[in-house]
């Protein structure tokens, strides 16, 4: 017994510091482009994607990347913080196209690439369907990274957003099918298949929807923002254990349970100052993640294996490329006739450009049972796919969407939005300073230096708004749009206010949206 308890004591050391050493290097990494200008130039996600792929390079491996440990602790954080700020006004508007992408062009990728594979290399199509498989769903953890890094508009992205988050339920099912029939456990039938998957999504909408709506009435009986944000981290993890559990799809479930939160459970059940601190947590995990995940990915390079298999690797990339381009201009040419769409020809570009694979995929290939013959062949040809995908495609997003007039003016925005937050913040120290002249033992001479010395940085602030707005035009709709969403946050908070106090029995749909379009209409 003593020496098993010094042995699970040496294990856990060592863990813990290889723990510390990925935590270190990654994030060492990740705030080089802050030294270095020239790097800010490269997404950090990219850049260590290579920096591991440099230790894999000269053999430094750091963790073993398993499936469990992408799908059960790396995924749910990342999933949910993508649909905590997913606005569902966006969502569904382009729910058709979304819905038609992860669906149907999920089941397009996996029958082109298979079709490729089995034409032009040596792979059986039982192999070959679990690579098409491992590859039809866009990773939402690359593609979100990416295109928020960026600052790609708001329609490409709720989009790209839209498909990556709900795609992998479809992937999933698929690999879990296919991987059947070669093991002799399964066989292909399309009603039972169809069943299958309508039950794997429902169990995942219908544990997200319970736990989301649940702890968003919860929230509503007390104001704890340490104890709320915990909540949320709890839901993200307890939804998908307890998805996975019953049968559905983890992925499904913590997107749903994201979502209702995100949009319905922060409104009703917290202040504004506990949604930005929710927010801002979810956004440094995410970070924190990222930086994990895209280092192992690189890390985890076998190049002896990908060089021995660069045929397959060659036919998939093309296949993928090819059979992306289907899904997207097809689905999208359906869904502009269908439901009035206006999905342009860039915005179908970016996202097939966009279409970017990663930890999903690998996790799929890994968890490929080692009892299957060419279980090697399929790890290596999906790494290869990746890197392609991560490397090539994600280094020359940023060109790619600046050609096709996509790239969004991100930091301008955020120039004129930290210029109206000083301007208002400045205001209410204005109106401080009227409150607290009244109050006895304040100086009359301290009060008009307060006075002064404010008001001379609100002058220096609007002037810098006036020039702003000259060199920039185009801030005007921006800036329109701003205070549409502050309107509507003002009435839903007010809603939300009548709820907690009990004299509303359910949150009220704001009604400006349908005045605002009437008076933008107007002008």
């Amino acid at each position: 017994m003593a020496l098993e308890s010094i042995a699970s004591e040496a294990a856990i050391q060592t863990n813990l510091e290889r723990f510390l050493l990925v935590l270190s290097v990654s994030l060492s990494v990740a705030t080089l482009p802050q030294i270095f200008g020239w790097m800010r130039q490269i997404p950090y996600t990219l850049l260590l994607v290579i920096v591991g792929a440099g230790l894999a390079f000269v053999d430094v491996r750091l963790v073993n990347l398993s499936p469990e440990l992408i799908l059960s602790i790396f995924l749910p954080p990342l999933l949910f913080e993508a649909a905590w700020n997913l606005k569902w006004s966006n969502l569904k508007r382009d729910l058709v196209p979304i819905g038609l992408y992860a669906v149907f062009g999920v089941v397009i990728s996996v029958l082109g690439i298979a079709f490729g594979l089995q034409q032009f290399t040596s792979l059986s199509l039982e192999i070959a369907l679990l690579v098409g498989a491992s590859l039809s769903a866009t990773d939402p953890v690359s593609v979100i990274a990416l295109f928020r890094e960026l600052g790609v508009g708001d329609r490409p992205k709720t989009l790209l957003e839209g498909e990556s988050l709900f795609n992998d339920g479809v992937a999933v099912v698929a690999f879990g099918l296919l991987v059947a029939i070669p093991l002799g456990l399964g066989q292909f039938e399309l009603r039972a298949t169809v069943l299958e998957f309508l039950v794997v999504v429902g169990v995942g909408i219908g544990v997200g929807s319970l736990i989301g709506f649940g702890l968003s009435y919860l929230t509503q009986r007390f104001d704890l923002p340490l104890v709320e944000q915990s909540l949320t981290l709890v839901a993200a993890y307890g939804t998908y254990l307890i998805t996975e559990e019953l049968g559905g799809s983890g992925v499904i479930g913590v997107v749903t349970v994201g979502l209702v939160l995100g949009n319905f459970g922060s409104r009703i059940g917290m202040n504004p100052r506990t949604r930005v601190i929710v927010s801002e947590f979810w956004e440094f995990l995410a970070f924190f993640v990222n930086s994990i995940v895209f280092l192992l990915i690189g890390d985890q390079i076998n190049f002896e294996s990908l060089a021995k298999n660069l045929d397959s690797i060659a036919v998939s990339v093309v296949a993928m490329l090819v059979t992306r381009a289907i899904a997207i201009y097809g689905l999208g040419a359906l869904s502009n006739a269908l439901a009035g769409s206006r999905i342009s020809l860039p915005e179908q570009t970016a996202l097939w450009w966009g279409g970017l694979r990663g930890s999903v995929s690998i996790a799929l290939a890994l968890s490929v049972p080692a009892a299957l013959s060419g279980r090697e062949e399929i790890i290596a040809t999906v790494f290869g796919v990746v890197l392609f995908t991560l490397l090539i495609q994600g280094l020359t997003t940023k060109p790619f969407l600046k050609v096709l007039g996509l790239l969004g003016n991100q930091p301008l925005k955020q120039e004129y939005l930290e210029a109206i937050a000083r301007q208002v913040a400045l205001k209410r120290v204005l109106e401080r300073l009227e409150e607290i002249h009244k109050r006895p033992l304040v100086e009359p001479e301290f009060y008009r230096y307060q006075v002064a010395l404010v008001q001379g940085q609100l002058t220096d602030i609007e002037q810098d708004l006036k020039k702003l707005t000259q060199e920039h035009p185009e801030l005007r709709d921006f800036a329109i749009e701003q205070i549409q969403e502050e309107l509507l946050a003002v009435e839903a908070e007010t809603y939300a206010e009548f709820v907690k106090a009990g004299q509303l029995n359910k949150e009220l749909v704001p009604s400006l949206p349908s005045v605002l379009g009437e008076t933008s209409s107007e002008h």
